[in-house]
């Protein structure tokens, strides 16, 4: 029924947001937030205390490449870009084969942690033992096992006692080698069994009793955990700068991997330039090898010859033609050595399909041709990024495919290249035995023995100067090897950590806020999902008709307050609400009051009854109709008989006289509603109830009318007819907001009048109801006002404090 209202009227009204009324509404609640505040700020300081701790470990390093104008020539594409590919460099940085490297220079294979309970710490290089691990020996791995020393140079092996803090311990828990534990060792002392081998080293007294823990880590998956942890980016957009980080648990652990990966990248950089002088010096080795045998060979066989033969000395006469020949013979010899390189390079690319790095630069050789050298060396450059980048991808990632594009180009122009200065080559080779060939014709005229041993003479010159020719570029390949640097180099080494997990001041202002808007949250959803009117605002914000007065929550165990107790605090309400109703109805000589509500148990009754007494404290002399013929209860709040009433009267049952009973309080009587009658609605239809209000208004001053509830029952609106001025109750904490839309809606229609509301068992947060100030309706508002100071024992019940428990007493500060 109530929910069919039309309100449309009501809701057009839109009414300002009062925001002192929202401060101080949830601003009483201030204990819930310092006590939620505190919770969180608690859980916050236990989670810090119990969590590991993760830095950030950085570092840089400049990675340089020398743009090779070759490469622009050949690949158009590369014309206007240099060869800075850092997405390479960053994949050698998180390869494998380089974390390896780095983990070489590091003693990483066993962590140490100390006994605590509170939290996962790692000792690293603090701890006071090291453990020396067999590789060469099968070892237990990923298990955490216990070191208690028990005596001077003794300490036994166990497995570690979990605690609770344990169960979120990062600490790694692999198969235990059963062997070794509960077993007493001395330090230095070799601990082997089938599954482990390793001994302890003490690098600092230990107090008897002591414990630490330490684990043995699997090398490879070492490997795998710090080259998947390490983070490679650039500095920034434009330049060639990378940024190591690492993040660990430990700052100085960090910090030396991330050192110790950048030395082994300069390390490996160096390397991979190294390999041609490498190369070039593996390839004169093997030439001189067979070049030294064959001198070895002439230089005998010339001193054979001379211990058999006496010779001339030929050089007077042909002097001049021998030096010709030699060389002749010497050039003859360069040419055949670069067709030789040639051939060997075009084999070399015959044999290779991608992996050019090993090839021998012709400039190592002695070879002086400005594009062949260009292109071999871009060669090399190419296929030295190639290898670098499948230490980090596969063969089908489209850098490396890019690469390969570019070798094939670089390739078959050296290819070309080669072709071209093979034909050249020949055909000075052929032009030089020509000569060659003459020359010797002219030295023919010389005797036989003078001429064989010239012979001898030139092939040993030959082979002497091929051999010191090596010799030569063998300490030039040796000296450049010697001179090699990096081109890349270490910017800023890392040496500190910033603090990345638990973010703590910022986790503490979380806390901080959650502890302030949870509590927060939970009241605005509870008041919006409570339908009840729990204050007066609310009350001006969802009623119509006017507000008249407020009458506070009783705590006596009577309904007769104001006759019983007339100096008590709620007492004083009823006489504020009594002198705004003779302000009201101040021309009528007996006023005619009706009180409703919207259903039952919103203290009408008790209002009524109330009012009566304070009416007749006054002097007036008051008469309560209980005209609620369907629950009669004010009988027996008052202490009379039911058996005649109203409903008696109506039916010709009893008289006037009958049915108005005086009360034990001055000038207070009582018409009770009678028994229950099977048709209330039409009995106060009759005609005998105007005549009963006619006639009791001409004796008595004050007639109060207990009705049915409004919204429950339909004979409430026909009892409007004999009242001056109607009271509508409203109790806080009872009464839905829903209910007020029939008065609301009887009110906009204009169905009503001298309608007035009343808030009823009013409580308020902390001592004050009255929500510090807000006062409504025509007569005075009603104030709690409990401990105050102002208050001088006016009222009785200062100085006899009701007794309550301390969770009464906390409970009493969020009542709203």
């Amino acid at each position: 029924m109530i929910d069919q209202q039309d309100i449309s009227k009501f809701e057009e009204e839109v009414k300002p947001i009062d925001i002192k009324y929202y401060l101080i509404k949830y601003s009483r609640y201030w204990p819930l937030y310092l006590m939620s505040i505190a919770i969180a700020m608690t859980v916050v300081f236990l989670y810090h205390r119990y969590t590991v701790e993760r830095y950030e470990v950085q570092g840089s390093i400049l990675i340089k490449r020398n743009s090779s104008p070759e490469v622009r020539i050949l690949d158009r594409s590369n014309i206007f870009s240099g060869m800075n590919n850092l997405e390479n460099d960053i994949l050698v940085f998180t390869s494998k084969n380089l974390a390896a490297e780095a983990l070489k220079k590091l003693h990483f294979d066993v962590s140490y942690f100390a006994s605590t309970n509170i939290k996962e710490v790692e000792l690293y290089d603090k701890s006071p033992i090291k453990v020396h691990v067999d590789w060469d020996h099968i070892q237990q791995e990923n298990s955490l096992i216990q070191l208690t020393k028990v005596a001077e140079n003794e300490f036994v092996l166990n497995k570690e006692e979990r605690s609770w803090v344990n169960y979120f311990s990062a600490k790694a828990r692999g198969p235990f080698d059963e062997e070794i534990l509960d077993k007493s060792y001395k330090f230095e002392e070799v601990i082997a069994s089938n599954r482990s081998k390793f001994w302890i080293e003490e690098l600092r007294p230990l107090k008897v009793g002591e414990k630490l823990s330490f684990v043995i880590h699997n090398p490879t998956s070492l490997i795998d955990h710090y080259a998947n942890a390490v983070s490679v980016r650039p500095q920034n957009n434009y330049g060639s700068v990378l940024r190591v980080t690492l993040v660990s648990t430990i700052v100085e652990k960090g910090r030396d991997y991330v050192n110790a990966l950048m030395d082994s990248y300069i390390e490996h950089d160096l390397k991979e330039k190294n390999l041609m002088s490498e190369n070039t010096l593996k390839f004169i080795d093997e030439q001189m090898y067979i070049v030294e045998d064959s001198l070895k060979s002439v230089e005998k066989r010339m001193l054979d010859f001379k211990v058999d033969n006496q010779l001339l000395d030929v050089n007077s006469e042909f002097g001049g033609v021998l030096g010709k020949i030699h060389l002749l013979e010497e050039h003859i010899q360069e040419l055949e050595f670069e067709l030789g390189y040639f051939k060997s390079l075009k084999k070399y690319l015959d044999d290779r399909s991608s992996d050019y790095s090993e090839v021998l630069a012709p400039s190592m050789m002695g070879i002086n041709d400005g594009l062949l050298s260009g292109m071999t060396q871009t060669l090399m450059d190419i296929s030295m990024e190639r290898r670098k980048l499948l230490s980090a991808v596969n063969e089908n990632h489209p850098d490396v495919l890019k690469l390969d594009k570019q070798i094939e180009r670089l390739r078959e122009n050296i290819y070309e290249n080669i072709r071209n200065l093979v034909a050249n080559t020949e055909e000075k080779r052929a032009t030089a035995k020509a000569k060659l060939a003459e020359l010797d014709r002219e030295f023919s005229k010389l005797p036989q023995a003078e001429s064989n041993y010239t012979n001898i003479y030139r092939e040993y010159k030959l082979r002497e100067n091929l051999y010191n020719y090596l010799l030569e570029k063998r300490a030039e390949a040796g000296i450049a090897k010697a001179s090699n640097v990096s081109d890349n180099s270490i910017v800023d080494y890392a040496r500190r950590g910033s603090l990345i997990f638990p973010q703590k001041s910022q986790n503490y202002g979380l806390a901080f806020g959650l502890g302030f808007f949870i509590p927060l949250g939970l009241l605005l959803l509870y008041h919006y999902l409570n339908n009840k009117i729990m204050d007066q605002i609310q009350l001006k914000n969802s009623i119509r008709i006017p507000l008249l007065g407020t009458i506070g929550f009783s705590d006596k165990d009577t309904n007769m307050l104001v006759a019983e107790f007339p100096k008590a605090i709620v007492s004083e309400s009823f006489r504020s609400l009594r002198s705004a109703l003779f302000y009201i109805a101040s021309e009528k000589k007996c006023k005619r009051i009706l009180v409703t509500s919207s259903i039952s148990g919103e203290g009408k009754t008790f209002v009524s009854l109330n009012l009566a007494s304070a009416m007749a404290l006054s002097g007036k002399k008051t008469c309560i109709l209980g005209m609620d013929l369907r629950k009669p209860r004010i009988s027996q709040y008052v202490g009379v008989s039911n058996r005649k009433g109203l409903s008696s009267y109506l039916v010709d049952k009893a008289s006037m006289e009958d049915i108005v009973q005086p009360t034990k309080y001055d000038n207070l009587y009582f018409v009770p509603s009678g028994p229950v009658p099977p048709n209330p609605s039409e009995l106060l239809l009759k005609s005998k109830l105007e005549d009963l209000v006619n006639e009791l208004e001409k004796d008595f001053d004050v007639i109060i009318m207990d009705t049915p509830p409004l919204a429950l029952v339909s004979e409430t609106m026909d009892l409007l007819r004999f009242s001056d001025v109607n009271l509508y109750i409203v109790r806080q904490d009872y009464t839905h907001k829903k209910y007020l839309l029939m008065i609301n809606d009887l009110y906009a229609n204009d169905q009503i009048r001298n309608f007035y509301c009343v808030f009823n068992g009013l409580k308020a947060g902390g001592d004050v109801y009255d929500f510090g100030g807000y006062n409504y309706g025509y007569g005075y508002n009603y104030s709690y006002i409990r401990k105050n100071k102002y208050t001088g024992n006016y009222y009785e019940e200062e100085g006899k404090p009701a007794k309550s428990s301390w969770v009464a007493k906390l409970l009493s500060i969020f009542r709203v």
